[in-house]
């Protein structure tokens, strides 16, 4: 046998494994909640619902003021339980009623993650936001790393007043060629292809990149930023990583969202498909 006949043999050996592990690589997800909304003296509503191809998903409604609703989409990390910190201070400082469910194979949600099921479960959430009284102008997308696939998405297909991407990532092949160089693009099969939908998106939108982001590479959140549609905002989380950008950014993180939701973010909701004026 040849060397570059082996050295073929170990690519291809590799690539199929690549292959067929890609969802260990992309969901790390966890079953167990570490905190209840009570815990946080969170008045909170369990949710149960079905998406279309009948999957259910379980998470809570969060009780804020009730004048406007966010739709907060976690990360690919552990479960909405690890939201928690975050929430009470979207709460206290924003007045939203949040709407946090796990995704498919997460908490205690069914089934197991993929992108066209994080999309279904996306719509799912959406729907039961409005079916609780909450119409498009009072309703905010917010994503969060992966979250901010499932945000955009949802965003796309249904009309909402603004939307919220802190640490995006340009797609799931660029993140792979930011973590695996030698990784043939063609391997990954997965696309949550943020950078192609993002110009598509006209309604107001914040894009939070943190500072030292260990994570999501920086740069791909200012390329999305530049590649988004105006109206536009871009919000740098200075001395923040991946994972602790409300508690780096303080007052000023809270600030960010707020002057965003008073002016970019108090605009008209747009139109069906959330392709309307903005």
């Amino acid at each position: 046998m040849s060397v570059w006949f082996a050295i073929l043999i170990l690519v291809v050996g590799i690539g199929a494994y690549l292959i067929a592990s890609e969802s260990r690589f992309i969901y790390f997800p966890s079953r167990h909640y570490d905190a209840t909304p009570e815990q946080y003296t969170l008045r909170a509503e369990p949710l149960e619902i079905s998406t279309a191809d009948r999957v259910r998903l379980r998470g809570w409604w969060i009780h804020g003021e009730g004048k406007r609703a966010l739709l907060y989409f976690h990360g690919n990390g552990g479960n909405i339980s690890h939201r928690l910190e975050r929430v009470r201070l979207l709460v206290d400082a924003l007045g939203f009623d949040l709407f946090l469910v796990d995704y498919r194979g997460y908490g205690m949600s069914d089934g197991s993650p993929g992108e066209s099921g994080l999309y279904a479960d996306g719509a799912a959430i959406y729907q039961a936001a409005r079916e609780r009284g909450f119409p498009p102008e009072q309703i905010v997308f917010f994503g969060e790393s992966l979250g901010c696939a499932v945000a955009v998405e949802t965003a796309l297909s249904h009309p909402g007043r603004s939307i919220i991407l802190e640490a995006p990532f340009l797609s799931i092949p660029a993140m792979a060629k930011a973590v695996y160089p030698f990784l043939p693009a063609f391997l990954v099969r997965t696309r949550f292809d943020n950078g192609a939908k993002v110009p598509r998106l006209t309604l107001p939108k914040l894009i939070a990149v943190p500072e030292r982001d260990d994570v999501v590479p920086p740069s791909q959140g200012f390329r999305l930023y530049e590649l988004a549609a105006s109206p536009k905002e871009l919000y740098v989380i200075r001395g923040a990583g991946h994972n602790n950008t409300h508690i780096v950014g303080g007052v000023d993180y809270m600030e960010a969202w707020r002057k965003f939701l008073t002016n970019q973010g108090g605009s008209s909701a747009p139109s069906p498909s959330g392709r309307g004026s903005g």
